[in-house]
């Protein structure tokens, strides 16, 4: 990959005025996440910093990377500082922005409380009160997709109380997390007229992503180290208690459980944010599945060469890719499904290293 296909930018994230079009980073690494913000790290000469503070100035800045003309990454810049000669760069994409703002008017502005409600609805609505806020407005646009999950019981109503002042972004974590919810994944690209970029909150129902028969990973052809073989029994279990809010005998509690043949092994899920029965009974069906996919052999992580195989860019978070791993101790085969993703462009000709988790350690609600 060379760098001339390359380009980081930034923007002043209110005003929408460009910063610089090339910033010289050095260390460059980016990538996304399954129901996260994804990261950005890179490094840059303090010299240039000094001309003009503005150019990552933490907390306002928008940056982005352009790789052959089309954006594959942007975020907000929320550290800078120096590491010996160099100024470090962090950054994370628009996700993260939630995490730094507050309902403290209710009940997301008048716009709840919610009643078997659709979470993606929720997740829109939460979008809309942060940015309806004077200086607020991040220019996020949020997918219009809908689902058959839903949130909030009239036994059970999800409120948002002021005087809680919850964290915009951990309620949206919750509505995410657990089987049979919506999925989420930050993207951004040109605008038509490519004068600005568009701001995007991909949501998924059943799922973001797709089962991909067109690219592979395997030991030989672009997997370039040696996967550990994940087996243990620490991990595994098959039975979840999920703690929820509450003190004593009024602590919410709930339990996921199956019998499948082995020795009985229990784990707790301690969720004290968590007040909603049906989100913690999600929660703890999601820690159950993927808790009975440890012990049985599984790939975590795997770095990757750009070849025809797998070009880097062909994917996206949320896929389920056929990976194929031999080592020493044997052979992996099996779909897994990419909840991360990392490139490092300039690492020895490029490198992309990969988070997996076995496709089978997911359930997806119903398409109606």
């Amino acid at each position: 990959m060379a760098r001339s296909d390359l380009r980081v930018l930034t923007q002043h994230a209110l005003t929408g005025a460009w910063l610089s079009l090339d910033l010289p980073v050095t260390d460059l690494e980016f990538g996304y996440e399954l129901n996260g913000p994804g990261h950005l790290t890179a490094t840059l000469s303090p010299r240039l910093v000094s001309q003009d503070l503005s150019l990552i100035d933490p907390g306002t800045t928008c940056i982005y990377v352009e790789q052959s003309g089309q954006l594959t990454w942007g975020g907000l810049v929320w550290d800078a500082r120096p590491q010996g000669s160099k100024l470090a760069i962090e950054a994370a994409s628009w996700s993260s922005y939630l995490q730094h703002r507050y309902d403290t008017d209710g009940e997301l502005g008048g716009r709840g409380p919610y009643v078997n409600a659709d979470p993606c609805k929720v997740i829109r609505d939460t979008w809309a009160y942060a940015q309806s806020i004077a200086d607020g407005n991040l220019g996020v646009v949020v997918d219009s997709t809908t689902s058959t999950a839903t949130v909030g019981t009239p036994a059970d109503v999800l409120h948002y109380n002021a005087w809680e002042a919850p964290c915009l972004g951990d309620k949206v974590d919750d509505l995410v997390s657990g089987s049979a919810r919506p999925e989420y994944a930050c993207s951004v690209e040109w605008n038509p007229a490519r004068t600005d970029v568009v701001r995007r909150i991909r949501l998924g129902w059943p799922r973001l992503g797709a089962r991909r028969t067109d690219i592979a990973f395997s030991t030989g052809t672009n997997i370039i180290d040696d996967p550990e073989d994940v087996r243990g029994g620490d991990d595994y279990a098959q039975v979840v208690h999920a703690l929820g809010t509450g003190d004593g005998s009024a602590k919410k509690r709930t339990t996921s459980a199956v019998r499948d043949g082995r020795l009985r092994l229990e784990h707790v899920l301690d969720l004290p944010d968590v007040n909603g029965t049906d989100l913690l009974a999600a929660r703890a069906d999601q820690e159950r599945v993927w808790r009975q996919t440890m012990g049985t052999g599984t790939v975590a992580q795997i770095t990757l060469r750009d070849t025809a195989a797998a070009p880097f860019g062909s994917w996206n978070v949320g896929d389920d890719v056929y990976t194929r791993v031999t080592n020493d101790w044997g052979t992996f085969t099996g779909w897994c499904r990419i909840t991360d993703w990392s490139l490092k462009p300039f690492e020895k000709g490029g490198q992309a290293v990969l988070d997996l988790k076995p496709s089978a350690s997911y359930q997806y609600g119903s398409v109606v």
